[in-house]
This record gives C-alpha cells, structure tokens and sequence, in this order.
C-alpha cells in the first residue's frame, strides 16, 4: 500500500537543507524551489562560493553544525529538516578517514535536539548503503540488500557505524519525542553537481574523469581501483530527489532503500562511460591495492516501492551521458581558466 502524498509541507513554510553546499543537498533545494517553496534556509560548512549549487534568493548561511549553538541558528523558524550534512566521500576517503566520518554523529544529533527543542515537525536524515553488514556483501552474486540485512550489525567501519548509530537516532526521537523522522539509505548516487575531482568523488565522476583527461591528454591507459569484478548499482540524481521527496512527504518512519536495481560491475562501468564518450577504448592498469569497498552491493527496492509506489526511472547508460557531458564541459572551462583569455590577433 502506497503511503504519502498527506503530509506535504506549505510552500511558505521554512524549510532547512543542512548539507546544502553539497552534491545531493544541492540539487534538494533546486527541487524545493522548483516545486514553489520560497522560505528556503541552506546550510553547508564550506563557504558558499564553493558550494556546488548556489541560489541567491535563498537564506544561504555557511555554519559548522558539529555545533549545537549552530544547529539552534539553522532551525530557528523551521517546521522541516533535510539533514545530508556530513563528512564523507568516496572509498578512498572514507578507508582513510574513520574518525572524521564518526565526528558526523555530532551534526545529526544536535540538529535532532534543536529540531525536537523548537517544534520541526518533519525530519529527514540521509543514511548510506554502508550500514549494511559485509558479511551479505562478500561475493560477487550475493542478493540484493533488503532492509533488514542491516542486522546483526557489521557496517563499513567508521561512516557506517556513524549512519546506522545516526538511524537509531532517529527512531529514538520519533518514539520519546514524536519528532517525525524519514530515513533514506542511498546507494551510489551520482550525476551533475557533483565533485568529480580531488578525492571525495565516487567511481562514476572519477572514471569519466579519467577518460576525458586520458583522451585529452593523449594517453593510452586509465587506472581503476580493485580489480574491475567488484559490482555495484548506480542511481542517478533524479531518481534519488523524487525518492526523497515521497519519503518526506509520506507516513513512512522505517529506512528505506533507495537504489537502482541495474547491477553492474566497475570494469562494465568503464565500458558504458568509454562508449559514451565516443573515442577509442582505453588500457586499463587495475590496482587491487587500492581501497574498492565491498565485492558485491546493490538495492533491493520493493519496500520503497510498495510503501511510496517508488522505483528508479533513469537507465545506468543515460545517467552516465548527462554526467559524462557535465564532467567534461567542468573540465573544458578549467583548461580554459588556466590558459587565460583569448585575443583576437590584429595579424
């Protein structure tokens, strides 16, 4: 039985997305303003000249909500929170940096107590595919995750035991506090407005960014972290935003997934993104020493399905065009920065 579409929240009313200036939380509130909400507040640690997606009518504020004194400022006047606030990025920082990724709890925890302390009353918190236990994860050809594979517990150590702890979190507040709670664990989001350099980028944005530089640069080869067999699912932006928005506007207080059921492994993904892009195939030197996550991982949807009459609409290969041209056309304007203006010649 399909449960939403009651609880949708006035389009005058103040809406918080903590996390804003990130990949995800971008593209909320872009969504948000496209849907008529007009008293929007966006919140992200970095400055908002390095936010990936900035809208200058909305309250734009850069605070650290590791802080409770932060989040109090952030909800003050808000009846709905949209937390994606977090430290986080792709398996090579999240192997790397376990400590920073637990610190996150502090950000859901305190923005739950000011939410609770000032009457929100709807809160959504985006949870991760890695609080699943690795040991349903281990060979290539396991099922898809259900919700319950989430226990007995043995999550991606650091920022999957921040999500799952965060999740339970959240439960507790809806049942000692009646603070209404949405949580969404996300597999493999990725598309434009994302990072696709530097570190925190996921394996989509870094193989296309590997093939557009290879191409560009003249090389013959690209590297690809772990051994190519490693399988994965893979959901694009939209289908993640239209997830969130039934979940948030539905009665659904348990974690749902929220994945593309398309199952691929990462040497399928490189194919699809070299024929995309439309040049010649390229050698690939796979480094089984670099960190690649777990060996098999993909969504099982039918509860979303079922509960918000939800399941994912954007094919791997079309996903992959639309982030595929927005990576290079990134990296065409950066060339361009670098070599500065161009002159017409007088000659």
């Amino acid at each position: 039985m399909i449960q939403g579409g009651a609880r949708q929240i006035d389009c005058d009313k103040r809406i918080l997305v903590a996390g804003a200036g990130g990949f995800i939380g971008g593209h909320i509130v872009s969504d948000l303003r496209a849907r008529g909400h007009t008293n929007l507040r966006a919140v992200d640690i970095k400055s908002v000249t390095q936010w990936h997606q900035q809208f200058p009518e909305v309250d734009n504020r850069s605070l650290d909500l590791r802080e409770l004194e932060s989040c109090r400022e952030a909800v003050s006047d808000c009846v709905a929170v949209y937390n994606f606030a977090s430290d986080m990025g792709g398996m090579g920082f999240i192997t790397t940096n376990k400590a920073l990724c637990m610190l996150s709890v502090l950000i859901n925890t305190h923005l739950l107590v000011a939410s609770r302390d000032v009457g929100v009353k709807r809160f959504f918190f985006a949870s991760s595919a890695c609080v699943y236990a690795g040991y349903r994860q281990s060979h290539v050809g396991n099922a898809s995750l259900r919700e319950g594979d989430a226990y007995p517990a043995d999550p991606e150590d650091g920022y999957g035991w921040e999500k799952l702890f965060s999740e339970r979190m959240c439960r507790h507040f809806w049942e000692d506090f009646g603070l209404e709670t949405r949580v969404a664990r996300l597999h493999n989001v990725y598309g434009p407005h994302g990072a696709f350099d530097g570190g925190r980028e996921k394996a989509p944005a870094a193989i296309c960014r590997k093939i557009i530089g290879a191409r560009r640069n003249g090389a013959s080869a690209i590297e690809i972290w772990g051994d190519g067999k490693q399988t994965r699912s893979f959901m694009y932006i939209d289908d993640c935003v239209d997830g969130i928005r039934r979940l948030m506007d539905s009665d659904v207080r348990v974690p749902l997934n929220l994945g593309s059921a398309e199952v691929v492994s990462i040497a399928d993904l490189v194919d699809i993104a070299e024929a995309v892009g439309e040049g010649t195939p390229l050698q690939r030197h796979f480094d089984p020493e670099k960190p690649m996550g777990v060996r098999a991982r993909s969504s099982d949807n039918a509860l979303a399905e079922r509960m918000l009459g939800w399941r994912p609409r954007v094919p791997l290969r079309e996903g992959l065009t639309k982030t595929y041209g927005w990576i290079e056309e990134q990296l065409g304007e950066a060339a361009g920065a670098e070599r500065g203006p161009c002159h017409d010649s007088e000659d």
